[in-house]
């Protein structure tokens, strides 16, 4: 998708790098057969997407004035065909 800049914004990068860290976290736990430490890392992944949100309620994530998804008037050289 040329032209895109989907993800590239501090709220997305935030909220994936806590989730990631909340993965490797939970992956280790678990090949340790340690539920609680397994369930904390799961708790960080989720906490990852809360914080991409609040950033994103801040201002910090993608606007909506992306020129991809703006519609505007048809031009005149097309409104005879």
């Amino acid at each position: 998708m040329a032209g895109s800049s989907h993800g590239h914004t501090p709220a997305a990068w935030t909220g994936v790098i806590i989730a990631f860290i909340g993965f490797c976290a939970a992956g280790a736990f678990m090949v340790m057969a340690q539920p609680a430490g397994f369930w904390a890392g799961m708790a960080i992944v989720l906490l990852g997407g809360v914080v991409g949100g609040i950033m994103r309620m801040m201002g910090l994530g993608q606007k909506n004035e992306h020129p991809v998804h703006q519609v505007g008037p048809k031009s005149e050289a097309h409104a005879g065909n």
